[in-house]
């Protein structure tokens, strides 16, 4: 069995949206065991008016000041980025990180009004296919390679992106959806591994992971390795509680373990205090 990694789902937003207090947030989780540590990225939170970070920005800074912890983002809307941006941001993470990030993606929920409040359409068909073809350049341009694309939604010209990222074959590229959705799981099961959660909107349980995690099986063709990647909370205070709980999850597939720090965005503090306690098991 693939060996459990213990990550951190954090907000930048609302009292933890400050830079710095994410940077420094991530040097704890460093310092006291967490694997990774990763961000939520819109560019606004619903009808709230509460502050935010970019999380490209901020993962730039957090990855200057670690050495050793995987970052990225839970999840990045793909479709709202020019793709060729995407690509070079995320080859320069690569490389100012020394090969320690994961670019998480999906369409992005229409309430995260990460389209339809700048004008762009948040039809979930035209998301999906500018979120398939968005990868398929990324990774064209990636390779380091020649290379073009005509596609329905974007043309790249004949061009090389140089530095390549720094992670062969490149860098690993997780899918987010919602379970019993079918159309994100395929896609997923192209790529390098998944963060469901399920319909009504839960978070999954091991059966979820389970069912999710066979589906995806018949679906995919590479031998690569695979992360089932779940988003949850644990007390971090009660470990025999916490380390059951965590089992149950590994028993049924999980991979990666994301610790949601969700419900203490308004404390800084509160956070602090959730990473210093470390991963639950």
């Amino acid at each position: 069995m693939k060996k459990l990694k213990h990550g951190l789902y954090v907000p930048n937003f609302g009292k933890a949206s400050d830079p710095k207090i994410l940077v420094h947030a991530a040097v704890q989780a460093e310092k006291h065991g967490w694997d990774g540590f990763f961000l939520w990225d819109h560019l606004v939170e619903w009808e709230k008016r509460v502050p935010i970070s970019d999380s490209f920005t901020t993962l730039a800074a957090i990855a200057v000041k670690t050495s050793r912890i995987k970052l990225g983002t839970t999840l990045t809307p793909l479709p709202r980025l020019k793709p060729w941006i995407a690509a070079r941001q995320t080859a320069t993470l690569d490389q100012l990180s020394n090969g320690r990030l994961v670019l998480g993606v999906g369409l992005g929920a229409k309430e995260s009004c990460d389209y339809s409040r700048f004008g762009e359409s948040e039809d979930n068909k035209i998301l999906a296919e500018k979120l398939d073809e968005s990868l398929e350049i990324i990774t064209g341009l990636w390779s380091g390679k020649p290379y073009s694309h005509r596609g329905k939604h974007y043309k790249v010209g004949r061009t090389t992106f140089l530095p390549v990222p720094k992670q062969k074959p490149r860098i690993p590229i997780w899918v987010g959806g919602f379970w019993p959705r079918e159309g994100p799981f395929k896609r997923a099961a192209r790529w390098d591994g998944v963060i469901p959660l399920v319909l009504p909107e839960r978070v999954p349980q091991p059966t979820d992971i389970q069912e999710i995690l066979a589906y995806i099986i018949r679906k995919r063709t590479q031998t690569s390795p695979f992360d089932m990647v779940n988003i949850g909370w644990t007390t971090g205070s009660n470990r025999v509680r916490d380390r059951e709980k965590i089992e149950a999850y590994q028993d049924a597939g999980v991979t990666w373990w994301l610790e949601s720090l969700y419900t203490k965005r308004e404390s800084p503090e509160g956070m602090l205090k959730r990473i210093r306690q470390g991963p639950p098991s």
